[in-house]
This record gives C-alpha cells, sequence and structure tokens, in this order.
C-alpha cells in the first residue's frame, strides 16, 4: 500500500445517493409524520372529545414533529439501514420509549399536568401505526430489489475463495440490496465471474475501481494483506467519497447478538459470544413451550377431533401415527402425528427410494402413492403435525427447534451434523420457514446449525410468526 492516500475531490454524501435512497428516506419521514398526525389525533378525540384545550392542540400539533427528531436521534433514517435489518424498527422502539420518558421528565420538571390517558395513547399509537408503515415500505422495496431495482452497487475486494463467498453470500437475498459488480484480488488470483479491475489489493487500484464501477458500497473481505493502518486509510478515502465501506470478519453463520466489538489495548477486537447456555433463558424456553402447547392443544380440540374422524372414516387405521425420533442428546423418544398414509406405508418405502424427490438422506416423493386424499390436504398445510403438540407439552419437543430425525438419519450424519442434537428438535423450526421439503440436505443441515449457534426467544417468536405465513400458504411442503 502507498503511504499516502491519493488526492480525492470530496463530494457530498447526498449527491452520490442512488435516486431511490432520497425517494425511501423522505416516504419514512413522512410516514412517520402521518403516523404522529392519526396517534395524536386519536388520542385527542379518545380522551378530549371535542372538547379540547388549547394547550393540547398546541402539544398534539409538535408531536409529529417531535416523532420524527426522536427518530431522527434514533438513527432511523439513516440510509444504511433501509430495507435490511432490524435497525429501522429499533430505532422506533427507541424513538417510542425516548419520547415518553422526556415527556414524562418535562412534566415533572415544569410540574405541568399533562393527562396520562393521552401520553399512554399517543405515542404507542404513533409507534405501532409508525412500525406498520415502515414494514408496507419495505415490503415495496423489497419487490422492487428482487425486479434487480433499488440496489446498492457493491466491489468486492479479497482472495478467491474469501471474495467468491462473500460476494455469494450478498447476492442470494436481492431484498438486502446488494449487487456486485466487480471484484478486487490479489496478483496470482484466477478471475472471478465478474468484471474484475487491475490485479492485486493496492489501495489505488481499489478507487481507481471504486471509480470505474460508480459503486456505493466496498465490501472487503477478511484478508491479512488489508487491514489495520492500510485500512484505515482505504476508510478515509472512501468517505470523501461518500462510499460505505463494510468489512466480513470471515465468521459465517453467527447472528448479530454473539458479536460484539469492544476495545482492549487499544485495539478494537471482535468478541464472539457462546451460545446462550444459561439456565433462565432455556427454564423460559421450556416454560413458554409448554403453556403455548397446553392454549393450542385447547384452542383446537374441535379441530383435531375433527381431522381424527377425518382419518378414520376415509381409510383404514389409527387416526394417529407413532414414529420413533431421535431428541435432544440422541434420546429416542415416540412422536405423533395424524395418519396421513397408507397402514402398510413402511412396508411399501423400499419399491420407492428409487424415485425420491428428497436431498439424498431425506426420502421425500411429491407424488407419493401411500398418501391417502385427506392425508395430502393435512400435509400441505401441516395439519397433520399438531398432535405433536402433546410430544412439546411432554417435554420430548419443543415449539420451536431443528428437525426431528430418524434413527437412521442420525447413523448417517457428520461430524459438524451432530451438533443439531444439542437442543430439542422443534415443530417448527427455520427448516419449515425457508422451503421446508424444497431444501436440500446441506441446506436443511445449515439452517438448523444456524438455530443452534444463535437461538434466543426473539428469533423463536419470529420463527413462529413466519411459520404461520408458510402454512397458509402452504408452500415447500407435500
Amino acid at each position: 500500500m502507498p503511504d499516502t492516500v491519493p488526492a480525492i475531490v470530496p463530494r457530498s454524501t447526498w449527491a452520490t445517493r442512488p435516486p431511490w435512497v432520497a425517494v425511501y428516506h423522505w416516504a419514512a419521514i413522512g410516514g412517520d409524520l402521518l403516523a404522529a398526525v392519526i396517534g395524536a389525533s386519536v388520542a385527542l378525540l379518545t380522551r378530549f372529545g371535542y372538547q379540547i384545550g388549547g394547550g393540547y392542540l398546541v402539544f398534539g400539533s409538535l408531536l409529529p414533529l417531535a416523532w420524527v427528531a426522536a427518530v431522527a436521534l434514533s438513527r432511523g433514517y439513516e440510509s444504511r439501514s433501509f430495507g435490511a435489518g432490524a435497525d429501522e424498527f429499533r430505532s422506533i422502539l427507541r424513538s417510542g420509549l425516548g419520547l415518553t420518558a422526556v415527556v414524562a421528565v418535562v412534566s415533572y420538571a415544569t410540574k405541568s399536568e399533562i393527562a396520562r390517558g393521552f401520553v399512554v395513547l399517543a405515542i404507542p399509537a404513533t409507534m405501532v401505526l409508525a412500525l406498520l408503515l415502515r414494514y408496507l415500505l419495505r415490503r415495496d422495496l423489497s419487490r422492487h430489489r428482487y425486479r434487480g431495482r433499488c440496489m446498492r452497487r457493491v466491489l468486492v475486494v479479497g482472495r478467491n475463495g474469501e471474495a467468491a463467498t462473500l460476494r455469494e453470500r450478498l447476492e442470494e437475498r436481492p431484498a438486502d440490496g446488494y449487487r456486485v459488480v466487480a471484484v478486487c484480488r490479489p496478483r496470482g488470483d484466477a478471475r472471478l465471474g465478474v468484471p474484475v479491475p487491475p490485479d492485486g489489493l493496492d489501495e489505488a487500484d481499489i478507487m481507481a475501481a471504486v471509480d470505474r464501477h460508480a459503486v456505493d458500497v466496498v465490501a472487503i473481505a477478511s484478508d491479512p494483506d488489508l487491514a489495520g493502518q492500510s485500512l484505515r486509510r482505504l476508510s478515509w478515502a472512501l468517505e470523501q467519497r461518500g462510499v460505505e465501506l463494510i468489512v466480513s470478519p470471515g465468521i459465517i453463520e453467527v447472528a448479530g447478538p454473539r458479536i460484539s466489538i469492544r476495545p482492549v489495548a487499544g485495539l478494537s477486537l471482535l468478541h464472539l459470544e457462546r451460545p446462550s447456555s444459561s439456565a433462565g433463558p432455556h427454564l423460559l424456553k421450556s416454560i413458554f413451550d409448554r403453556v403455548m402447547a397446553l392454549a393450542l392443544l385447547l384452542i383446537a380440540l374441535p379441530l383435531l377431533v375433527g381431522i381424527a374422524l377425518a382419518v378414520r372414516l376415509t381409510s383404514h387405521g389409527p387416526a394417529l401415527f407413532k414414529q420413533r425420533r431421535v431428541g435432544r442428546g440422541n434420546v429416542p423418544f415416540t412422536m405423533l402425528k395424524f395418519r396421513t398414509m397408507v397402514v402398510d406405508a413402511e412396508d411399501r418405502l423400499g419399491e420407492l427410494t428409487a424415485g425420491s424427490d428428497g436431498n439424498g438422506v431425506l426420502f421425500k416423493l411429491r407424488s407419493d402413492p401411500r398418501v391417502t386424499r385427506v392425508g395430502k390436504v393435512l400435509r400441505r398445510y401441516s395439519l397433520d403435525e399438531l398432535p405433536q403438540l402433546i410430544n412439546v407439552l411432554r417435554g420430548d419437543m419443543s415449539l420451536v427447534g431443528p428437525r426431528p430425525p430418524l434413527e437412521r438419519e442420525v447413523a448417517m450424519y457428520a461430524a459438524d451434523d451432530t451438533r443439531r442434537m444439542l437442543v430439542k428438535p422443534g415443530l417448527t423450526g427455520l427448516w419449515q420457514v425457508s422451503g421446508r421439503s424444497d431444501l436440500s440436505w446441506d441446506e436443511s443441515v445449515l439452517l438448523d446449525l444456524r438455530y443452534v449457534d444463535n437461538w434466543s426467544m426473539t428469533l423463536d417468536l419470529l420463527i413462529l410468526w413466519k411459520t404461520a405465513r408458510a402454512v397458509l400458504k402452504g408452500s415447500g411442503a407435500y
């Protein structure tokens, strides 16, 4: 790397932003203003009816401006978070809490009597509406990105292996908005399948590539040749051009909550926390599982009875199908499902194995002749899995977790695959909301390991929410 940074003419950050960023920015502000106006209006009318005092009219009029200012202070309008990650939603939640605290402190300090009913209605209503509008805005942005629009142009810098991995990860999720337009690699590495600037990781070459391809983001794959002072100078140069710099630490399948950067001895060191192993969160998960399973069983009892009768009346055999599966710590248990196949399905498995549509380890057949007419409907909407709530109530399974494997599947596990057995199998999981039967074996294992390494109650709730959507669509199930 050269000792000096090439002379660069500073440009306005706004001038270098793509047009869609400005549109999204102002749409987000407009949505927040609208949410605050509606929230204040609903609170005023609910609390005071049509007898609204002048002071509250002024306060209600100032609330939209105060709300936008609070969101801005919480970094809710930063372009790097537009359409990706949960930072936008967290900023709105922080704004609601912060604004409530400010109003309470100001009210106490000035001894002004602000009606608690108004505050309790106005700010939460504004927060909920703002979250909803931001969600709809992000959905619209995602639709554009799946069509190839509203993307950030990315230059990947790194060696072939690391650069190729980073490029694949950035492009496999169009909703995040990254399109790799060039790769900068060291001398001697083979070419990748995208336009490549001059060989080397020289800073001047990188900056030339930035200008040539008009990129919005430079993504650095983990590389010992580009670190420390060299990376610092590069960040200065990119800052003057209004180009964002992101650095991949080379750690894959580890979620943000487990990664933190803390200063040690004057250095910014990346700390990788261990997966949650304390008894508290796991006890909370166990209690949540059992309470929810009991509640769902009681709510779905008429449906369960109806399905059982439908299975018994339309085909010969019992309503429930019992199968030996392997649970946490390789402990076997009996899993319950509604029977969706003929009673001799296991005996006929051998004659169908050759035509499997599965993934090499799991047997799946899109048009399985063993499935009954009622069974096809139950499988499409995962209704056959409802009896597994009894397994959750017993403690054999969890509501969310890796897929419960058969003993013959566990016998085929590689060393890394056995890590799935550290947690209870789940009635649903990342595999359920990410393609279900359409996933390859490697993809299924990757999702299960990702869950084991990054488990949290928040992740469980998100998966449960996405499961409801996946089941209603009936996608990837057969």
